[in-house]
């Protein structure tokens, strides 16, 4: 209807009114301009909206002439080479007499412009055989040549995109596609190759993203505003969950040598109205920044905040000889994953496993155990568990859900199929004095604060946003030799991990650092030797990959590149500061190392700076009460906990809240740079309500908003800790667990100047990592 409304404006602006351009507006209608709709209410009502439109235009359609508009009840997504009868219409000849309209238009039209609001459903499922494997060529390579091995382009909207690049690139030759879709297309890696497409068939792409996603920005700006879908309406405010964007491909005639890519992107609840007064631009392309899509950021369409060396050092992937392992999936409504004390609920799996308990019984003790769900079969789960895998009191861990917050569960590798996936290869690096290094290969979540973690325990799969896999620092070796180790070709690390397993085989144990032979090779660089040998020295890149990942300055510097992919790390080329940067790396180790405790920080005397962070306030004279009431969690559909606003009272630190603060500030700077606790926390504090009688005072701005992995670290804590969603009150260690929770990051952003200087040092003096 815009577009019909649109010719009309132009036909009467360039030859006037009179009965000449109304035929042409009625020849437009019927001849140039074609709707498909699959549903067929829709369609009726697409064909009563025209035909309303045409009559307000003086144009209206003639029945009795057979006039109609150019609108189709057909599939978009097939008939473009069918060239057969479909046998299933021979009893509808109204449905027939459709079906051939719409395939006149979809094979014998030079169709020049292809455009529309396309479904979205993730879930669609692979092409099914009529629509011919649309996405197939975005899938080409995806494994073998960018090693993506979890993608999802079985989206609808994908393969209209892929549809409508055959039609226009592949059939035409020329024209304009531009589809208001998902976003997700325009820098996730799973998108690589389809992005890669686009730039070989196109000649100019402009992508405005419009933003208002649920899960990446929780549909808030980066000022923290309200920022609806585009879609939102007053019935609905929020709109439709997913981030969207318009896309517009031109293909011209005469093909130019390198494809131009802009670029912008719209926030915030008047996003409809901005674009609407950006068409007003006389020089429009330069509302744009020009993306650099290449090889290197796996050809994104968004524009890359990174530094100018930023892809020129390694991956963190590259620095390890194992490939990652993935985190568990439980998968079974949190049924094998408990808070601390509630032990009972996992030694109901006794039961479970002994074939002398009916299933019957089982359903009675521990109902969650027996829901199936989706492709799970509880009972048939349990027929090929029971009896065969035993229960192990000590098979119950300390289990990090999230950051900073740790349950229990029950982790078996033998236990697949009731836990979703364990990884056996990561259970068996399980040993002491072993830990981990947390990261992620994509962000997917806006703002992710910094993309590591650090445990001494297995984590779980989201425990950071984007997927935790773990790099152990040393590994341990199976008797197959780490056969699913990655191969980096290298015969002195084949030659350390034989002997490694022939060591297990003998009935002994080897250890090996977990280093690539390009990272052993930078190691030997530096004089350092026999990582192996050494649990410090084969931790020493990877308590610096930790001490690059907290600096504020190299998140900033390098946004979008972190964002994209694994993040990059800069090394020293000096021994002296490997070491310095690697010392700053265990002090922040320290801090996310939630198994022992701190001194300073949530053991023996706690720091000035520290004592008054989150104590546990009781606003009247009752007696303490720790149930958390206060709103800052509520269950979502199908067991989801979700986020609510909670309460909290906003306000100044008190001067002897400052104070301390000051003095350390005062110490570390030398009197210069940070005089207040102001500039190292934030302006303000907050009391934080655990109900209308106690709280959580005095916990800074910069501690309360602190983010891991792409989780407010305290807010997420909270909101799982409900009293409606847990059923009882925080015990009193679990309020002690908050308190140091916050002083752990509190002593973490006191860190900060000293982690961005010992950046600012490496990225000045980087070793060559691709000489």
């Amino acid at each position: 209807m815009e577009v019909l409304r649109k010719i009309s404006q132009t036909l009467k602006e360039e030859k006037g009114e009179g009965a000449l351009v109304n035929a042409e507006l009625k020849e437009a209608v019927q001849k140039r301009i074609f709707g498909f709709e699959i549903l067929p209410a829709p369609f009726v009502v697409a064909h009563l909206q025209m035909g309303l439109l045409l009559q307000n235009l003086d144009v209206p359609l003639n029945d009795a002439k057979g006039e109609r508009a150019g609108i189709f009840l057909t599939n978009a997504l097939t008939g473009w080479d069918f060239a057969g009868e479909n046998a299933k219409l021979a009893n509808w000849p109204e449905l027939g007499a459709e079906h051939e309209g719409a395939r006149t238009v979809k094979q014998e039209k030079p169709i020049l412009v292809i455009l529309g609001n396309p479904p979205y459903n993730a879930y669609a499922g692979v092409s099914p055989e009529e629509e011919q494997g649309l996405v197939e060529p975005y899938k080409e390579g995806l494994i073998q040549e960018w090693g993506i091995k979890k993608f999802n382009l079985d989206d609808l909207y994908v393969r209209f995109f892929r549809l409508a690049e055959r039609r226009i690139a592949e059939k035409t030759g020329k024209g304009i596609v531009c589809f208001i879709s998902n976003f997700s297309y325009l820098g996730d890696p799973s998108f690589v190759v389809m992005r890669q497409r686009f730039l070989k068939e196109f000649d100019s792409l402009w992508f405005d993203c419009l933003n208002g996603d649920s899960r990446e920005t929780g549909k808030l700006t980066p000022e923290g505003k309200p920022d609806p879908s585009v879609f939102s309406t007053k019935h609905n405010r929020e709109g439709i969950r997913v981030g969207t964007a318009i896309g517009l491909l031109v293909r011209q005639p005469k093909r130019g040598k390198k494809p131009l890519v802009f670029f912008r992107q719209f926030w915030g609840v008047d996003k409809r109205a901005d674009i609407l007064e950006s068409l007003t631009e006389k020089q429009f392309d330069r509302q744009y920044e020009k993306a650099e899509p290449a090889m290197e950021n796996r050809f994104s369409f968004l524009p890359l905040t990174v530094s100018k060396s930023y892809l020129h050092w390694p991956k963190v992937v590259d620095l390890s000889h194992s490939f990652p392992f993935n985190g568990p999936i439980e998968r079974r409504g949190n049924s094998l994953i408990v808070f601390e004390g509630e032990n009972e609920k996992l030694a109901k799996l006794a039961g479970y496993l002994d074939p002398e308990v009916s299933d019957a019984e089982v359903t009675a003790a521990a109902p969650e155990f027996m829901n199936s769900s989706g492709e799970f079969n509880a009972a048939k789960t349990r027929a090929a568990l029971k009896g065969k895998i035993h229960f192990k009191l000590s098979k119950i861990v300390r289990y990090p859900f999230k950051p900073f917050d740790n349950r229990l569960a029950y982790l078996d590798a033998d236990i697949q199929p009731l836990l979703s996936r364990p990884s056996p290869e990561l259970l068996r690096q399980r040993f002491k004095g072993n830990f981990f290094l947390i990261t992620r290969d994509t962000a997917d979540k806006d703002i992710e604060g910094s993309p590591f973690y650090f445990s001494p325990l297995v984590c779980d799969y989201d425990c950071i946003s984007g997927h935790a896999r773990h790099f152990p620092i040393r590994l341990r070796a199976t008797a197959k030799g780490n056969a699913k180790q990655q191969e980096d070709g290298n015969g002195e690390m084949a030659s350390i991990l034989h002997e490694a397993a022939a060591a297990y085989r003998a009935g002994g144990e080897k250890t090996t650092a977990n280093l690539s032979s390009a990272a052993r090779a930078y190691l030997t660089m530096l004089g350092i030797k026999n990582p192996d040998d050494d649990a410090t020295t084969a931790a020493l890149i990877w308590m610096h990959a930790l001490a690059i990942g907290y600096a504020p300055a190299y998140l900033a510097e390098n946004a979008d590149g972190i964002r994209q992919d694994w993040p990059r790390i800069p090394l020293p080329d000096s021994k002296e500061a490997l070491f310095a940067s690697a010392e700053l790396g265990k002090q922040i180790a320290a801090l996310l190392d939630t198994e022992n405790g701190v001194d300073g920080v949530t053991a023996g005397k706690i720091r000035p700076e520290l004592v008054k962070i989150a104590v546990i306030a009781r606003l009247t004279l009752e007696p303490l009460n720790l149930s958390l009431t206060a709103g800052w969690g509520h269950a979502g559909q199908n067991g989801v906990t979700m986020p609510g606003k909670g309460k909290m009272q906003t306000r100044s630190c008190t001067a002897e809240e400052s104070a301390a603060v000051a003095a350390v500030c005062d110490h570390r700077s030398g009197g210069g740079a940070h005089r207040d606790a102001a500039t190292i926390f934030g302006g303000v504090t907050h009391d934080i309500y655990l109900n209308d009688t106690a709280c959580l005072g005095n916990v800074p701005e910069k501690v309360w908003d602190y983010t891991i992995g792409g989780y407010q670290v305290m807010k997420k804590w909270l909101s799982y800790r409900e009293f409606a969603l847990l059923g009882r009150a925080l015990t009193p260690d679990e309020a002690r667990e908050v308190t140091q929770m916050a002083r752990r990051i509190a002593a973490l952003i006191l860190l900060q100047p000293e982690l961005d200087a010992n950046y600012q040092r490496v990225k000045s003096n980087t070793f060559d990592w691709k000489a």
